[in-house]
């Protein structure tokens, strides 16, 4: 299965395929691949227990909520790594970046490993790309964002130094969708099985709208 161009869809139809994805990514992450005692879960605004952690603003109710993927412990539930889907309602102001960048740059900072999946362009309020806002958010910068690879899957690893990224990758439409690493210690690692989630999320979607991202441009 192939990056879409999602630019070509609303807001909602987006959603509705993230949605889908990360409720398969947590299964096929609950289905043995993941080792004995973590579990994946998907909560809405990263659940009370992580906003507790985090200190993360509530979102205005009438907004549509955004699942996170949740990589837990079962000795005190302790959240270990968080999976986040960019979504367009991240990129839609300066704000919504900020407080994505926050929510990432926040978990990294409290000792939670984190898989950003950016299938969607640099937008007015991200112009390099939500990798980069990362990093700046740490007073670092990345090398430049290849014009012909503007998508953006990392993985980065909560230690003392949680600006060095552990796994970087630009993509383009059209390109077959990698498997990224999560971590769960600095040292341990599982790959997220992205290509068979991604394409059971795809064929979950109305035909109609499969038809539109399917189209020759």
């Amino acid at each position: 299965m192939n990056l879409h161009d999602w630019t070509r869809v609303e807001d909602s139809t987006f959603h509705d395929f993230h949605t889908g994805w990360v409720v398969h990514l947590k299964e096929a992450l609950n289905d043995g691949r993941l080792p004995k005692g973590y579990y994946a879960q998907a909560e809405q605004h990263v659940g009370r227990k992580v906003a507790d952690v985090l200190a993360l603003h509530a979102s205005d109710p009438d907004e549509k909520r955004q699942r996170t993927l949740t990589i837990q412990h079962r000795s005190g539930h302790r959240i270990i790594a968080l999976v986040e889907i960019v979504s367009q309602a991240n990129k839609a102001s300066a704000t919504s970046v900020a407080e994505f960048v926050g929510k990432i740059a926040g978990a990294l900072r409290t000792g939670i490993h984190c898989a950003v999946l950016d299938v969607l362009p640099p937008g007015r309020h991200d112009p390099h790309g939500m990798h980069e806002a990362v990093m700046e958010a740490f007073g670092d910068e990345d090398d430049e964002l290849p014009s012909d690879k503007p998508l953006t899957f990392a993985s980065y690893v909560a230690q003392d130094e949680p600006t060095a990224y552990a796994y970087l990758q630009h993509l383009a439409v059209g390109d077959p969708v990698p498997g990224v690493p999560v971590f769960l210690t600095p040292d341990h690692y599982v790959e997220l099985p992205l290509t068979a989630t991604y394409a059971a999320a795809f064929r979950g979607m109305p035909e109609y709208w499969r038809e539109v991202l399917e189209r020759n441009p």
